[in-house]
């Protein structure tokens, strides 16, 4: 009996470590992922002791796995009482092997109080979990003074400069120049607006028949219809009387037809003599735009002297200042 129960009892005792031993098996086969899932966090500073103002950086590595977001530590001006941040430099990353990388941080810090500084440890946290760094101290040294020996005065006044007018003197050019250029688009807007050019030059006009004579001689010398451009030649002496009429009597010939310019003639005492030439010049002009029409030679030269004996004709006389001076004389008398 008592063998039997001795048996029962091991073999027991033996399943039982077997089953313990199986089941610890995958637990020990994840026990490296777990340790490298975690963070580590290393803090050091490059001289643990400063003079007042001096500065110094606070190097924080931090190792983690990729693919994870881990929550740096922020700071807004401030380490610790005490310790001020001037400066965080842009965090470099660096690839440990394919799971792990590096994180370093620089922070460049000062401390314009004298005294012993402990700074704790820095913090990151993945998910829910915390992590933390080593602390690191800071000794901040002062200047010793001998106040036996150095005499101290009181604060003085604060002075009021005298006024320098050359000091002022490109400030006010440049507000001249601002000034003048603002003035400047201003104009030239307004010019530009109302369809006015910048500069004008003033040339006394010419009248009327002058120029058009100008006009009529300057088209006999390109001697155009010689050259078979008689369309050239009738369009651009139409266009010398079209601008005639416009400069003498006012009318907008640019813009009528033919008809209408020898209907308006009509009724102007002065083109009453000379309507018949005016009206073959711009018959004849019309059948060779329109109608393709080749004149004979002396059809040309008949309507260049026809429009030079309407423009005489037409012509609005100069008073010259003698002539005027005897008309009032006769008058008078």
């Amino acid at each position: 009996m008592i063998r039997s129960y001795r048996r029962k009892i091991l073999r027991l005792f033996k399943n039982t470590c077997m089953i313990n031993y199986k089941s610890l098996i995958p637990i020990l086969l994840l026990l490296p992922l777990f340790a490298f899932s975690q963070v580590t966090m290393r803090a050091k500073i490059d001289s643990s002791s400063i003079l007042i103002g001096e500065q110094t950086h606070i190097h924080l590595e931090l190792s983690q796995d990729k693919g994870k977001t881990v929550q740096l530590p922020v700071f807004d001006k401030t380490i610790i009482p005490g310790i001020e941040l001037l400066q965080i430099a842009k965090p470099d990353t660096t690839e440990l092997d394919d799971r792990r990388i590096r994180i370093d941080l620089t922070y460049l810090v000062t401390s314009y109080d004298s005294g012993l500084y402990y700074i704790p440890p820095f913090k990151a946290a993945l998910d829910k979990d915390t992590f933390a760094s080593n602390s690191v101290g800071l000794k901040v040294l002062t200047f010793s003074v001998d106040t036996v020996k150095k005499q101290f005065f009181p604060i003085k006044k604060i002075l009021t400069p005298d006024i320098v007018w050359s000091d002022y003197y490109f400030i006010a050019m440049s507000i001249l120049l601002l000034l003048f250029f603002i003035t400047w688009g201003i104009y030239a807007y307004l010019r530009h607006k109302n369809n006015r050019p910048l500069f004008v030059r003033s040339e006394p006009a010419l009248p009327p028949h002058i120029k058009a004579m100008s006009e009529l001689d300057h088209i006999k010398q390109e001697k155009l219809w010689q050259q078979g451009r008689e369309k050239d030649y009738h369009t651009r002496l139409t266009d010398v009387l079209r601008i005639y009429l416009h400069d003498r009597f006012g009318l907008n010939a640019l813009e009528m037809t033919s008809a209408e310019i020898l209907d308006v003639l009509r009724s102007i005492p002065e083109a009453t003599v000379v309507y018949h030439q005016m009206k073959d010049v711009m018959e004849l002009s019309d059948f060779v735009k329109f109608a393709k029409f080749h004149p004979a030679a002396e059809e040309n030269e008949k309507s260049m002297m026809n429009a030079l004996l309407f423009i005489n004709t037409t012509k609005l006389e100069e008073v010259v200042p003698e002539e005027v001076e005897k008309t009032e004389s006769k008058k008078e008398s």
